[in-house]
């Protein structure tokens, strides 16, 4: 066998074990651009549903302190397969959408007032508060054809590079 077919081998091997973590990097980013198109892109792209008038001063639809957006990572990489999601305890709501009906304990707390141009503090005590709350779908994570391309795309690049 000859040294260039040799050195094209070893760098096809590189390639593949890279490739991977190049893909879930591409997951991870795939997912991260969805918060700021504010849709979902598989065979179409689906916009998320606007957010309820009168919420409209608080930042970015799904953005609010961006923890769910900055905690979107890279869980579990293989040489078979790649594993993206987040800790953040209501990722799972916002991504498939749902219900949360339960009674939630209030504790007590100060809350400010705000009259005309004086302003005070007044105390809430405990206290018990029903949820009935439908959270929409807004998927941000999940298997795509778009980033399926993606990622063959990117593999394709990978392989021709090493093979010149």
């Amino acid at each position: 066998m000859s040294t260039a077919f040799i050195q094209r081998l070893n760098r096809v091997s590189e390639v593949s074990k890279r490739l991977p973590n190049r893909a879930a990097a591409l997951a991870v980013n795939f997912s991260k651009e969805r918060f700021a198109r504010k849709n979902w892109a598989d065979t179409s792209r689906q916009q998320w549903p606007k957010r309820q008038a009168g919420r409209k001063s608080r930042g970015s639809v799904m953005v609010r302190s961006g923890r769910l957006k900055r905690s979107i990572r890279k869980l579990q990489v293989t040489s078979n397969y790649i594993l993206i999601g987040s800790d953040v305890p209501y990722a799972q709501l916002h991504n498939e959408g749902g219900t949360i009906k339960k009674t939630v304990n209030i504790r007590e707390h100060q809350r400010r007032i705000t009259r005309g141009r004086k302003g005070g503090r007044a105390t809430v005590k405990n206290h018990k508060r029903k949820m009935n709350l439908t959270v929409p779908k807004r998927q941000f994570i999940g298997e795509s054809a778009v980033l399926t391309r993606r990622m063959e795309r990117m593999l394709e690049k990978e392989l021709k590079n090493a093979l010149q």
